[in-house]
């Protein structure tokens, strides 16, 4: 009893001081950027880390790791910005301890329930991209449920990756493709950049032009390589639990100081 009431204690201390910059910093409103991304990518990397430097299970970095996401979520749909792409659970995901993959799908449910509502009165627009079959039924639902209940907002459009990877993304656009040339649908000397950009699940969204990993780690993980093809890559080494507004932002004015040319060279 006593050891978990002194975990309980620890927890809350670890929350408030990840979060204590929100009491003291004011967000930036979208008139103080020079320019903003159209569409951000997020890997939410370092929950486990987190954990243990709190000597946590790697569960509570997960659920702590949520309570980051909600403020980056509200801050970008305030900002404007078009799109927010947030890497949630990969198909390599599957291979780590059952125990850490129960929770991170319980957590699918939890984040689902809590946040629903204010995602719909914010007129966000879930999109989930990955292979949601491959999940479990309650989870899969919850999914589906969420796309369909704001498909008609105008908002953010917040798209959750959930059994995804870019190869397999594109795998699944090919095989699309091949379909359509296969039933006669399709001239395969007319497929070009704009048709396989369609077939992938950001279909009509702009490409990604700021992609963020927390904690230090500078690789794509199979996320979104298509559509990263031309971003501006940030690499902070905050653990994403830690990952404020503050931090958003600044990443937000870095992007904004960059020279972006795309192959290109100014005269």
């Amino acid at each position: 009893m006593f050891e978990r009431i002194i975990n309980k204690l620890r927890f809350n201390r670890a929350r408030a001081e990840a979060h204590l910059p929100h009491h003291t910093y004011k967000p930036k409103t979208r008139e103080e950027f020079e320019r903003l991304p159209r569409h951000v990518g997020i890997i939410m990397d370092g929950n486990g880390r987190w954990a243990k430097k709190h000597h946590y299970n790697v569960s509570r970095g997960h659920r702590q790791g949520t309570e980051a996401l909600r403020e980056i979520i509200r801050h970008t749909s305030h900002l404007g910005i078009e799109a927010l792409s947030i890497y949630a659970f990969s198909t390599e995901n599957w291979r780590r301890a059952p125990e850490e993959v129960a929770a991170l799908m319980q957590l699918i449910l939890e984040f689902f329930a809590s946040e629903i509502d204010e995602l719909d009165a914010e007129n966000v627009h879930i999109l989930i991209f990955g292979d949601k079959d491959g999940l479990p039924e309650k989870q899969r639902a919850v999914l589906y449920e969420a796309e369909a209940r704001t498909q008609d907002n105008t908002g953010l459009k917040l798209n959750i990756c959930l059994n995804y990877g870019g190869r397999d993304e594109l795998t699944r656009a090919c095989r699309k493709l091949a379909q359509a040339a296969a039933e006669k649908r399709l001239d395969p000397a007319q497929i070009d950049e704009r048709m396989v950009s369609d077939a992938l699940y950001s279909a009509g969204q702009p490409d990604m032009d700021l992609m963020i990993r927390t904690s230090g780690e500078m690789r794509l993980s199979n996320f979104m390589l298509w559509q990263a093809a031309y971003a501006e890559f940030l690499f902070p080494k905050v653990l994403w639990p830690d990952f404020t507004v503050r931090d958003y932002d600044e990443a937000l004015e870095a992007f904004g100081s960059r020279d972006r040319r795309f192959g290109g060279r100014k005269a």
